[in-house]
Order: C-alpha cells, then sequence, then structure tokens
C-alpha cells in the first residue's frame, strides 16, 4: 500500500487496487498516446493545460471493451488532443468560495462537503475536480477535528456527503475515523458517499468491514448513501450490480448521478436504458448534469437545446415510477433545474439549491443562444 496523505495526524493509505493499465504516462514520457494518436507532450504543456493523468483499472479496461460500447466509453478516460482546448476555467461551482475549513465545503445551509481524497481508481477525462484529483491537493480534509467543530456549530446541516477524489479509495479504517468525528452529531441524519468505484473496481464493495462501515452508520440512527455514477449502461457491471444489491439487502440507500457527455451519452436511448437499468437494480437515478465548461473538459458539453431534447427523450422512454432524475446545472450560483425552451424562445429554469433559500424553486428565464452550453452562454435580459 502506498501512503498518501495524513488525518487527525494518523497515517491514512490508499487501498490497494487492481493492476492498472498506466499508472501515469503523461509526466513519464513525452509521446503520449491520445485517442487520435501519438503525440509528442511536454511536462510543461501538461501543467498549462491541467491534462489529468492517465489511470485506469484493469476491470474498467475490461468491461468497458467486453460491453460493446467501448467506442463511446473510452473517451471517458482516454487523454484526446481536444483537452489542449484552453477555454473553461478549473472550479466552475465556486468551491474555493464556499470552503469553510480545509478540505470542508458548505454552500447549501442543509449540506457539508467533505473532501477526503485527491485520488481515484481511475480518471475522468471530464472531471470537474481536476485541479486537485490525481495531484497532491492542499483542499483535502486534513483536520476532521476542526471540520467537526464547524459542523457542531451548524445544527442546520442535516447531511454530510463524503466525496473527493474517490473515498472508497482509502482504506476502511480511514473511513471509520471519518466517520468518528460526524455520526456524534444528532443533527446529521444521513451520510453520503460520493464513488464511481462500482464502475471502476466493484471488488472494493466485496471487502467485508465495508458492511460493519455501513451497519455504523445505521445504528447511530442515521442513513447510509451511496451515490453512484453510473453515465453509461455499459459501465454497469454484474460485479457492480451484485454488490449493489448485497448493500441494499442491508438497508444501504443508492442514488445514481451521470453527466451528459458528448460522444458518450448524448443519446436519450443510452440514457433511458441506463436509468431504467439502474431502476431495476434499486439504485434511484438523481441527477443528470449538464457538463461543466471545465479547462481541457468543454468539449464534452453538449448545448442546452440538446440536452433538452435528450431529457424530454428519456423521460419519453420511461415508466411513471422511473422518471426520478432531474437535468441539473451545477452552477457557481446553486443547483438549477433546466426546465425547457419557451415558445418566447426563452430557456426555463428553476433553482434546485441556492445559498438563499428564498431563491430555492423559483423559475427564471434567459434568452437562448443557439450553441449555448452554461448559464454564462445566455444573455442576461
Amino acid at each position: 500500500m502506498k501512503t498518501t496523505r495524513t488525518i487527525q495526524g494518523k497515517t491514512t493509505k490508499q487501498l490497494k487496487m487492481a493492476p492498472l493499465i498506466s499508472s501515469d504516462p503523461l509526466l513519464s514520457s513525452k509521446i503520449i498516446n491520445f485517442i487520435e494518436g501519438a503525440r509528442a507532450v511536454t511536462p510543461a504543456e501538461v501543467e498549462a493545460n491541467s491534462i489529468t493523468r492517465y489511470r485506469v483499472t484493469k476491470f474498467y479496461r475490461e468491461q468497458i471493451i467486453n460491453s460493446g460500447h467501448y467506442d463511446q466509453l473510452k473517451f471517458i478516460v482516454e487523454p484526446s488532443f481536444e483537452e489542449f482546448d484552453g477555454s473553461g476555467t478549473l472550479d466552475t461551482s465556486g468551491e474555493h468560495e464556499n470552503t469553510v475549513a480545509p478540505g470542508f465545503q458548505h454552500k447549501y445551509a442543509q449540506t457539508g462537503l467533505l473532501l477526503a481524497t485527491d485520488r481515484c481508481a481511475s480518471y475522468c477525462r471530464y472531471c470537474f475536480r481536476k485541479r486537485i484529483v490525481g495531484k497532491d491537493s492542499d483542499e483535502i480534509a486534513a483536520d476532521l477535528g476542526q471540520i467537526a467543530r464547524y459542523i457542531g456549530g451548524h445544527p442546520e446541516m442535516t447531511n454530510v456527503l463524503i466525496s473527493g477524489g474517490d473515498p472508497f479509495v482509502l482504506n476502511t479504517a480511514s473511513l471509520h475515523e471519518i466517520l468518528d468525528h460526524l455520526l456524534p452529531f444528532p443533527h446529521l441524519n444521513s451520510i453520503r458517499f460520493g464513488t464511481k468505484m462500482l464502475a471502476y473496481a466493484p471488488q472494493r464493495f466485496e471487502d467485508p468491514a465495508l458492511v460493519a462501515l455501513f451497519e455504523r452508520i445505521h445504528v447511530a440512527g442515521k442513513s447510509a448513501v451511496i451515490v453512484t455514477h453510473f453515465d453509461h449502461i455499459g459501465e454497469i457491471s454484474a460485479d457492480a450490480e451484485r454488490s449493489i444489491r448485497s448493500l441494499r439487502a442491508r438497508g444501504t440507500q443508492f442514488l445514481n448521478q451521470c453527466v451528459l457527455l458528448a460522444k458518450v451519452n448524448d443519446d436519450p436511448e443510452i440514457l433511458a436504458a441506463t436509468f431504467a437499468k439502474c431502476h431495476h437494480m434499486g439504485v434511484r437515478p438523481y441527477y443528470l448534469f449538464q457538463g461543466r465548461p471545465v479547462k481541457g473538459a468543454s468539449h464534452f458539453q453538449v448545448p442546452l437545446r440538446r440536452g433538452l431534447e435528450i431529457s424530454h427523450g428519456i423521460n419519453q422512454r420511461l415508466s411513471g415510477i422511473q422518471k426520478t432524475f432531474k437535468y441539473i446545472m451545477s452552477h457557481y450560483t446553486g443547483k438549477i433545474e433546466i426546465l425547457d425552451f419557451g415558445t418566447d424562445g426563452r430557456v426555463y429554469m428553476r433553482y434546485h439549491q441556492n445559498k438563499a433559500s428564498e431563491k430555492i424553486g423559483k423559475i427564471f428565464s434567459r434568452p437562448n443562444l443557439e450553441g449555448a452550453c452554461w448559464l454564462d452562454d445566455l444573455p442576461e435580459g
């Protein structure tokens, strides 16, 4: 095992994962194999363009090849020449301004966000936290005591989302240490874990110690929730389904979020099949995120008009009980549900979450601009 960081003065280690196809060719070689072909790249170009290191588990690589959808799913983990496009930013959701302690954000009154690690089992090319993941970041929780003191002073906070990176690259003892600082608070009624590990390395959830981890949350009188990240039905393996059903039988709840990605899943048939499969496994489709204008990843964005066509097309293909997702733009001002285009040529939206409670649920609109992919692309007025 490799030591990666310290939490509360104790050594936290990464879980030993399945063998990787490559650990770090972006930094070890000047010749990089991109989807479009080999290209000579200097370390300075990698840094200037915020190109995420290449890392993919053997399990995921084999899963997407055997899924019949490799031509789409390869874009999730394999680097592309399009990453040299310098447009976009590295903090599209205003995470810096909502950080209240190192590694802990409090943007919405009821929810705290704890960044437990800067590592993932594999690295998504579209990641909106590429400023952090795969690096030794100072934006990761280092003092859980400080975070606990903040939570204790904010009784309006009802849940904490543990994210990163992916918290399940940490060993189970390290996750228990995090719970040591969260479970004592009676005003926290749920603990969520955001993870793509069930796609990348579902064998992680075969660890018997994880059952005890979730049971500990239940015994404390709180809900244990895993937010999975399946972007495409081709990512859902039999191993993942088996682990999900096993944990559900023990009381763990599951939600799924995915990102609308050009060339990957920008097809209502694919996403409807993905959501139907999630529902069948007992994983509630939760958010369909509009792709963010992330530096080096803006090429994944789908125009809002097309996104709404896809969102409506998904709903046309699902039964009533399967229609549980919201099409969301996670903007720095808040989570915005994208509703529809009006006959007046405007895009209609609603704040699903906002720092200002009086704005939550409010419908607003902006004039449409063809090709617009983000709120900031739409003119005000």
